[in-house]
């Protein structure tokens, strides 16, 4: 018990430290030079319940951000109903979101709820994350309106 207080203390801080290094001023899509989230496919984190690496023969733009895809079926799946397949905060960690914080994710750490792509900033921070989601989500949906209407 002790040592899951001490590491929630040592995520609390990394979420600290890393909420500096990102803004939503300029990017309301977690975008690395341009491309979203990493340039996985935000479609296969649906019909193959796994990260799958997007190519650059099979990209889009949609929100200011370049979204790569594994197949041309996935792109268009994407093209005609974006928004069923976007992450949600813009990809940005749902746990740190949760929390008020903008932090960048990891493609591995992923969770497909209620048909809703939620990424994490690591498995660890995932673990939390999936320890009471309903409450997580409920408090990042306000925190990401705040965030948006800043």
């Amino acid at each position: 018990m002790m040592i899951k207080i001490q590491y929630g203390y040592v995520v609390a801080a990394l979420l600290l430290f890393l909420s500096g290094c990102t803004s939503l001023d300029k990017h309301p899509v977690y975008a690395e030079e341009g491309v979203a989230i990493n340039g996985y496919d935000p479609v296969a984190y649906f019909v193959k319940n796994a990260p799958v690496k997007g190519s650059e023969q099979f990209k889009t733009e949609y929100e200011k951000a370049v979204w790569l895809f594994s197949s041309a079926e996935n792109k268009a799946k994407f093209e005609d109903k974006p928004e069923q397949y976007l992450p949600q905060y813009g990809g940005y960690c749902a746990y740190a979101m949760s929390h008020g914080f903008v932090v960048d994710t990891i493609p591995e750490a992923f969770t497909v709820l209620n048909d809703k792509l939620y990424l994490n900033y690591s498995l660890g921070v995932r673990e939390n994350w999936l320890e009471d989601t309903k409450n997580y989500i409920d408090r990042a949906d306000k925190q990401w309106d705040k965030k948006l209407t800043k």
